[in-house]
């Protein structure tokens, strides 16, 4: 199952927050009351995405955090990049990888096309669509020879 994980899946949600209060700072103890997820999380997510550039810190009595950029400018794959690392759903679709069966493998190809694909459809998708919920896209595809079901939204 590829799956991100609870902390990127709250980091969207902590900058759709973000995005929601437009240029003015919000703390970390608001965020998490706003957002109802525990401080010491919020606070974890802030490091992550302050060290991934995503949000800006400021410091002092009136500081807080905002968003370094527009929320239609930051999109699903952003996130997922600063909390699990770039996307690769297969050792072989990941550019730091060098797997021994590459030179007679002859699926390997296939999967990292599947998987620019996958990074190609997360970066068309912003927190500002997924905020919004305004993007939709239904097919039914096989996975594994399982029918799926995939949903998304477009305006």
């Amino acid at each position: 199952m590829i799956k991100i994980s609870k902390l990127t899946d709250y980091g969207t949600v902590v900058l759709a927050e973000l995005a929601s209060h437009q240029h003015a700072l919000a703390s970390a103890s608001e965020l998490a009351s706003l957002t109802g997820i525990n401080s010491p999380t919020v606070s974890k997510i802030l490091k992550i995405l302050n060290k991934a550039n995503l949000i800006d810190s400021v410091r002092g009595a009136n500081g807080g955090y905002k968003l370094l950029r527009k929320a239609n400018e930051i999109s699903a794959a952003d996130v997922i990049d600063a909390f699990e690392g770039p996307l690769s759903i297969t050792d072989c679709s990941s550019s730091k990888q060098n797997c021994k069966h590459e030179p007679q493998c002859s699926v390997g190809p296939a999967w990292q096309n599947i998987n620019a694909s996958i990074r190609t459809l997360l970066e068309g998708i912003t927190i500002l669509d997924l905020q919004n919920n305004n993007y939709q896209h239904t097919s039914i595809t096989k996975f594994a020879g399982m029918p799926i079901n995939i949903e998304t939204k477009v305006q």
